[in-house]
Order: C-alpha cells, then structure tokens, then sequence
C-alpha cells in the first residue's frame, strides 16, 4: 500500500478515515478548503456584499475558520469578534491568539467582555455554582457577540461549529427526549428578528478541522476552559468520538439523517411563537426577559 499523496506522490500527511484518501499538506489544505466552500453554497450561508461577525475565541475551531473564510473568494467583509468571559487562567492565552491571528490576516478584531454587558466575570457569576458554567456561559456568549455584530453592521454571524458539535446537538436532543427540536416542529419569527447564524464549518470534521491548524501552522498550546468538566457535551463528545473511530462517517449519518427526518416530514404546523422585545434590554424573546436579563436576575 502506497503511502504518498493520491495526488502527487508526495509523502501524506492526513487519510480520510471515510474514504482511505491520502493527502500531502498541500493537497489536503485544497481539499479541506474546497470542503468548507461546497458547504457554503450548498446550504447559501454568504451572499456577496454580507458583512460577516466571525466569532474568534482564539481556540482552533474558530482560528480555522477565519483563516479559511480569509483564502475564499466570498465577496464579502469578515469582522472577527471576540468575546472575553473572563475566565481566570485560560482566556488571556486564547485572546491573545485571536489578537496575533487577526495581525496576520490584516483584520481588525472587536474585543467585548462579559463585564461589559453585565458588570461581572463568568468566574464570579458561577462563584457559587460552577454546574451551571455552560448554561451561563452560552446564554451570555450568545448576547455579547449578537450586540457586537449588530453595532458593527454586520449582516449575519458566522461561528466555528464543526460536524462534531452538530452531530453531538442532533444526538443530545434525543437523549433530552425535545421532539420539539428532533421533528422541528416549531416556528417562530426569530429571523425577523436575529441576525442569522451560519456555520461553514459544519460539514468538517474536529479531525479534519485540527489537521488543517496543524499542517498550516495555525495551531498554538492552549489550555482548556476549567470548566468543561461540568457540561453534558463532555460525556456526549466522548461517546460519540469513539463511535466515529470504529466506524468512521457515524457522524455524518447522524446529521444527514436529521436532514433527511426533517425533509420527509415536510413544513411543520402548528402555532407560531411570537417573539418580541426583552423589557430590559431590548433583546428578541418570547418572555418579558430575554434569556440574560432572567439570567442575570435570578443572579443578582
């Protein structure tokens, strides 16, 4: 058995574990790439002129992404933004990336803090209960950097989500038993009113994802947020990752099996949730408050 590059010759530096494809590092940089561009068209994430938010945490999903997005051809203006939770031994190291990376791409990153939008540090809101670190975490995530899009103008908000993480959602809202979500049987007028989220790395694999940091010299030692420990995902992740090595496209199946759910199902009835404004802060809910607002209430 060879063990060059199916293109060139050239020693392989990556096997895609699916299809026993072998790549030198610039032919599996082409590869991956060309992966991420079908993705985009496919499912029509970027239309020339958008204005991108790209969520850059400075970890390898999203320093991929912004790297990647940067080489296409896309027509359009890329505002990495990068949220600082204020996470005390771990989000120095991973700003500090973002910063270097965007130097190197010419971008100019928009740093907004968690302190800025509601006065405290993810460490001192869990200070009683760290349980609760990516619950907080993603409900404050996810308002910081749709206030940094909207003041920046952008016009969509793209994130590193890669298929791992789609394949570990579809797989945790089954074991949740949210039909709701499962059958998506749900409407809402959310679009009308956030920004919409893409996702160009969602037909990559973490694999594939870090092989393309590494090969290209993307990828620096940074340590891991403390508080992964606690997040249901974890368990997901490890279970999930160990059926993908033995038997290699699990996760693909996963989500185009979702899709295909989805597609015989057909359009979902059913009442429409309305959504209007938080009475606090202005952001889209279906509540008085919005997510963060009760968040931070039930906190104070």
């Amino acid at each position: 058995m060879t063990t060059g590059c199916g293109r060139c010759g050239k020693k392989a530096v990556y096997v895609d574990p699916v299809t026993k494809q072998r790549f030198c590092g610039e032919h599996f940089s082409a590869w991956f790439e060309a992966g991420v561009s079908a993705a985009i068209e496919k499912y029509r994430m970027i239309e020339p002129g958008d204005r991108i938010a790209v969520g850059l945490s400075g970890g390898k999903d999203s320093t991929v992404l912004l790297t990647v997005l940067a080489k296409l051809d896309l027509e359009a203006e890329l505002i990495p933004i990068t949220v600082d939770e204020g996470i005390g031994g771990y989000r120095d190291d991973t700003i500090l990336a973002a910063t270097r990376l965007c130097d190197k791409l010419g971008l100019a990153d928009k740093l907004v803090s968690f302190t800025d939008i509601c006065g405290k540090t993810l460490d001192e809101l869990l200070a009683n209960d760290p349980r609760q670190a990516c619950s907080v975490c993603g409900t404050l995530r996810r308002r910081a950097l749709n206030q940094a899009a909207r003041e920046v103008g952008a016009t969509k908000i793209a994130t590193g989500h890669c298929l791992d993480d789609e394949a570990q959602s579809v797989l945790m809202n089954y074991l949740r038993g949210d039909l709701t979500r499962v059958t998506g049987s749900f409407q809402t007028n959310a679009d009308t009113l956030f920004l919409p989220r893409i996702k160009p790395l969602c037909r990559s694999t973490e694999r594939e994802t870090v092989a393309y940091g590494l090969v290209n010299r993307l990828l620096t030692d940074l340590p891991e947020c403390p508080y992964t420990k606690y997040a249901l995902r974890a368990g997901v992740r490890k279970g999930l990752g160990k059926l993908e090595y033995k038997n290699p496209g699990t996760m693909m199946n996963i989500v185009t099996g979702q899709e295909k759910l989805l597609a015989k199902l057909g359009p979902r009835g059913g009442e429409i949730t309305m959504m209007g404004r938080c009475e606090l802060c202005g952001e889209p809910t279906s509540h008085r408050l919005c997510a963060a607002c009760a968040l931070l209430e039930r906190r104070a």
